[in-house]
């Protein structure tokens, strides 16, 4: 488990401060001063800190506010690099523009010594590398931020590729997560437009997401549970996982040798078919999303391989998604609504497939969504890209506030990167007809026998169960109303804010009688010339005058920053 702490106050040791130090040298550089200085991170950090030079500035380009923020992502190193990609898959979190920007982040590094991989190959394998493999070659075929991967052979003769995770990165990302959840904390307190989004909430959620990042093991579960997905389909292969060398931070796997679904001469001069692979590629991913609610969610065309006879071959499974059956059922009413341009029920089905604060403004957003439907739909099916729609959706919803659940964004977001893979191989092919059959398999599916059955089912067991809980539950609410323990309360909207206006005009009303009283009580004082007397002038009248006036001019100030007397 990562080891994440508070850290109210920074510079508790070394390592916390000098990273601190960078990065707000990077965010510096890349032209975020403003956002640094709004945190106020002077008031909540040491002496140490505070000597940080602020004089640098951004380099004089004409990069967008999002180029900027990907580039700085990819200075601060692999926890950000990690946390840019988490939120490229947010856009209830981040403009649209942004998650466009933030899918570009790479997460390609120098590879580390092997004399370290081999260190913690024979810790995690509890024996030596020559016992675990006749074979290992010091030289990786990739490298990333969080691991790397080799070839070796096993003593059985397999040849297999074994990512190893680098050296100390584990103690990095708790730096790093710890310093980006004081960040946040202080957005919360002080940048009331970032703390909407509540970025502590955020900084949690990815720090769960890297965990298991972290954890190759569950990558292995990941490639194991999607290959008995296929176990019997001929046309996908997925590599074996061997377990006898898989921990948490070794994952071996069978080494597969194909050409990558991108090399399109290579694919021809294999002798292999586009038009087939394409027609399998999507196959193989509408089932996985459609048929078994779990899907490989980044389908780049570096994680796919072609094999002989047109075999479609899926590697890297850091990144998957789920999908259950009432979500894909929603999806499958807002694609059928959207089809039948229907913009009632195509926003009726938005909405319950997605999560706000605020309700939205319903005609409004039908009105939207009908615009929507007459920008893509009337032109020829082969016209229509999966692509856009997405991006015109995503930009529909975050102008209502509206949330997509992170499953759903990764579905259509994996959606429109297998419409792009098969738009280079086959400049024909046509995804949303490939998806029809899947969508009318879904809709049947609700009025199958077994499925009436199973609801039926389901309905009476949640009948019973409310029927026998109830009357205990009032017998409950009885015996606490009869012991007087039970009370009422009603949250009157706009209640606080009125009260609060209420108690500013009494509290103003009060201060301009005490400055009424003391300028008559004053006035009566110098009339009088109470002793005693300065130039025929009583003093004390001169100095209760003097007071009232003050407190005057200040109630005015006050009244005049509101902004209405």
């Amino acid at each position: 488990m990562l080891s994440i702490r508070k850290i109210g106050v920074i510079g508790r040791t070394y390592r916390h401060l000098n990273r601190y130090r960078q990065i707000l040298a990077i965010l510096f550089k890349y032209g975020f001063g403003d956002l640094v200085e709004s945190l106020k991170i002077d008031q909540y950090i040491e002496i140490g800190l505070q000597m940080f030079s602020r004089r640098q500035r951004p380099r004089d380009d004409k990069r967008t506010r999002a180029e900027r923020v990907r580039m700085a992502l990819e200075e601060l190193g692999p926890t950000y690099v990690k946390l840019g990609q988490t939120l490229s898959t947010r856009p209830d979190l981040v403009p649209a523009e942004f998650t466009e920007e933030l899918a570009k982040l790479q997460d390609d590094v120098p590879p580390c010594a092997f004399e370290e991989i081999r260190a913690i190959l024979e810790y995690d394998l509890k024996r030596p590398t020559a016992e675990a493999f006749t074979r290992f070659d010091p030289q990786p075929l990739a490298s990333a931020s969080i691991g790397q991967v080799h070839r070796a052979r096993r003593h059985d003769g397999d040849e297999v590729a074994v990512k190893v995770q680098r050296p100390g990165i584990r103690k990095v990302i708790e730096v790093d997560l710890e310093i980006m959840l004081h960040m946040a904390t202080l957005m919360e307190r002080h940048i009331e437009e970032i703390a909407l989004h509540r970025p502590v909430k955020i900084v949690e959620e990815f720090a769960r997401t890297i965990e298991r990042e972290l954890d190759y093991s569950l990558e292995a579960t990941n490639m194991e549970r999607i290959a008995q997905q296929f176990l019997d389909d001929p046309r996908v292969y997925i590599p074996a996982v061997y377990r006898d060398t898989t921990t948490e931070r070794v994952l071996t796997m069978e080494y597969v040798s194909g050409i990558k679904v991108s090399e399109l001469a290579q694919l021809k001069a294999a002798g292999l078919d586009p038009k087939c692979i394409t027609d399998r590629g999507a196959d193989l991913f509408l089932r996985q999303v459609f048929d078994f609610g779990f899907f490989h969610a980044d389908p780049h065309p570096g994680n796919i391989q072609v094999l002989a006879e047109n075999v479609i071959c899926l590697l890297d499974f850091g990144m998957v998604g789920s999908v259950d059956r009432a979500t894909r059922e929603l999806f499958v009413d807002l694609i059928d609504a959207v089809v039948h341009r229907n913009e009632v029920l195509a926003t009726q089905a938005l909405l319950r497939l997605t999560e706000w604060r605020d309700e939205p403004d319903t005609p409004e957003l039908e009105r939207d969504v009908a615009d929507f439907m007459g920008r893509n739909l009337y032109r020829p099916l082969k016209e229509v890209k999966i692509g856009r729609i997405v991006q015109q959706l995503l930009e529909m919803v975050s102008a209502y506030r509206l949330r997509i659940p992170p499953n759903i964004f990764l579905m259509m977001k994996a959606f429109s990167t297998v419409e792009s893979v098969a738009a280079r191989l086959d400049p024909e092919f046509d995804m949303i007809a490939k998806s029809a059959p899947f969508l009318e398999k879904i809709k049947l599916a609700r009025f199958s026998p077994q499925r009436i059955t199973q609801d039926g089912l389901q309905i009476g067991t949640d009948l019973l169960r409310f029927a026998r809980q109830f009357p205990r539950d009032l017998l409950e609410v009885t015996r606490l109303i009869k012991q007087r323990k039970i009370s009422l309360q009603i949250d009157i909207v706009g209640y606080e804010r009125m009260r609060a206006t209420q108690d500013q005009t009494s509290n103003r009303l009060a201060f301009a009688i005490i400055i009424a009283a003391l300028l008559i009580g004053s006035a009566l004082i110098v009339i009088s010339q109470t002793p005693p007397l300065v130039y025929g002038i009583s003093l004390i009248g001169i100095l209760l005058f003097s007071a009232g006036a003050l407190m005057g001019i200040w109630l005015l100030i006050a009244i005049l920053r509101k902004g209405s007397l």
